[in-house]
């Protein structure tokens, strides 16, 4: 299972760093996990024949989502037209995300996205990928991914406060790529994690590897990766866009 980081900032994108992106691939199926801002033009970088399986949204906020929209229309007119790409997201997500379109009834919106709600506890299978769907603590409903294929198995926090599922589903995963939004003790944000809860809910959940994301843009992201580390353990690194990494 290989992992490419698509985009990495938290809260808005700056040049060269788009939000929160990235592509799964294992056994020749492709899945997309969320498509923030700037995600979908990495995305024709890394796979410039656009070809996805799956896309996963884990929440509604635009710097996990917005791209959805470009993406649409990619899927309506780039080189290689296509409907039906299976999506899986939170009750609700598909039908803000239409609205927002004003996509009613017989819209090609609900041609290009074949969407399926999921709920913590869930699971599914994308070609030889499964995988399975936790709640986490945020400020709207939101859902932690797991991925398995090929023995390995990597775990996605999308956003989360301290609280939630992610510490159980996160059990025993050869990566987790947790967000890591804030400095220091994080005191006061009940929906995001600091570096430092970000490496002790790692070792928490005996994890392998960490791989910060979702840090906020004025941060220096070395020192994000020392105070994981400190509470860690273990290998930490930042989720550089670009990146590629065999989980």
């Amino acid at each position: 299972m290989r992992l490419r980081v698509l985009g990495s900032n938290g809260t808005y994108p700056t040049p060269g760093h788009p939000c929160s992106g990235y592509l799964v691939e294992a056994d020749g199926t492709r899945v997309m996990l969320d498509a923030g801002p700037g995600t979908l033009a990495a995305l024709q970088e890394a796979l410039p024949d656009g070809r996805l399986d799956a896309l996963v949204v884990t929440h509604a906020h635009p710097d996990h989502c917005s791209d959805v929209f470009h993406l649409f229309n990619f899927l309506r007119f780039g080189s290689e037209t296509r409907e039906g790409l299976p999506s899986f997201a939170p009750e609700g997500v598909a039908d803000a995300l239409a609205a927002f379109l004003g996509a009613g009834e017989g819209h090609a919106f609900h041609r290009a996205f074949v969407w399926q709600g999921v709920s913590a506890g869930d699971r599914g299978r994308v070609g030889g990928i499964d995988l399975a769907f936790a709640a986490t603590q945020h400020q709207l409903p939101t859902l932690a991914v797991s991925l398995t294929a090929g023995g390995r198995r990597l775990v996605y926090s999308a956003d989360t406060g301290p609280g939630g599922g992610l510490p159980a589903l996160a059990a025993g995963a050869d990566l987790l790529l947790c967000e890591a939004t804030l400095q220091g003790d994080g005191e006061g944000w009940p929906y995001h994690l600091s570096a430092a809860a970000a490496g002790a809910l790692a070792r928490q959940a005996g994890v392998r590897r960490l791989l910060l994301t979702h840090l906020a843009p004025m941060l220096d992201p070395a020192r994000s990766v020392a105070e994981a580390a400190e509470a860690f353990g273990g290998p930490v690194e930042w989720a550089v866009p670009g990146m590629e990494v065999e989980v």
